[in-house]
């Protein structure tokens, strides 16, 4: 095993234990491990019922503290439906009912609007905005869809995006000969090789993380590249078989393979049909898209 397969698999079994030590996980842009939300939330009583009913929903935040998590609860709230389109939020109401401060909601107000599930406007205040008006390309969206109400329509939006998006990157990356981006992206197949040998999970999803993006980032378009997350925040929530990232085994992995040596070939034609392959091992995805041609 080389040495970035040991030091991958060692920090994944940390993380899930909760083990691990400082800076070991940062070496790596994986979003963290869904957990469970941690902000106190006291039973509403009284008006605007709705705002209480906050499940404790398995999906990370990406900030930290109080600030990341409410936004993470406030976030799941709106797209899950709870608060409906044009519902007032108002800020005092909502730390008193969190027990935050008013900075803390103020700070948190601003995320959401900016991924576009609010407004605020002078005398008018904080308001949910429309589905039409939210970052849907967003990270934390594509989380919070995929946990919630929307989670069937999610995960096949994401499936048919992922296949408009990764064989035309591996296409693309087959032109840009760098050996040192050929032996990372080997290096994933082989920690996701000895992952899957010693069934871990949590070790083979990150090693396919850092495939699937990296091999976008290489690509050389970066418009391509900006939508790297969104691959990344596709193989974090797939909670059902949608694609061959979806679950260790050997024809994922063998596909994964593939793409490596037509990569390393200059081959762009083989490393697109391999990407289309991986992206329809399981029969589900045929309902989303056509068959793999071979050129």
């Amino acid at each position: 095993m080389s040495t970035l397969a040991h030091t991958m698999m060692t920090a994944a079994r940390s993380a899930d234990s909760g083990l691990a030590s400082p800076g070991e996980l940062d070496r790596y842009p994986y979003a963290e491990a869904p957990a469970v939300d941690r902000v106190g939330i006291p039973a509403w009583d009284g008006g605007d019922p709705e705002l209480g009913r906050v499940g404790r929903r398995a999906a990370g935040s990406r900030g930290r503290g109080l600030h990341g998590q409410l936004v993470q609860q406030l976030g799941q709230m709106i797209v899950s439906g709870d608060l409906g389109a044009d519902r007032p939020l108002v800020p005092e109401e909502i730390g008193q009912r969190f027990e935050v401060s008013r900075t803390v909601v103020r700070e948190s107000l601003r995320v959401l609007e900016a991924k576009g599930l609010v407004s605020a406007r002078p005398n008018v205040g904080t308001r949910v905005r429309p589905v039409s008006d939210w970052n849907l390309l967003d990270p934390d969206i594509i989380e919070w869809r995929a946990f919630g109400p929307q989670r069937d329509d999610q995960r096949r939006e994401l499936s048919e995006l992922r296949w408009t998006i990764e064989p035309l990157a591996a296409r693309l990356a087959a032109g840009h000969g760098r050996e040192d981006v050929q032996q990372r992206l080997a290096d994933m197949v082989e920690i996701m090789g000895h992952a899957m040998a010693q069934g871990d999970a949590l070790t083979f999803s990150r090693a396919d993380s850092e495939f699937h993006s990296l091999l976008i980032q290489v690509a050389g378009n970066r418009m391509l590249e900006h939508l790297s997350g969104i691959v990344s925040a596709a193989l974090q929530v797939s909670g059902s078989p949608v694609t061959g990232c979806d679950r260790p085994n050997e024809t994922s992995l063998g596909y994964h393979g593939r793409i490596c040596d037509a990569l390393a070939a200059g081959d762009g034609t083989a490393a697109e049909v391999a990407m289309r392959q991986l992206l329809t091992v399981h029969p589900e995805v045929e309902r989303v898209v056509p068959a793999p041609r071979e050129h």
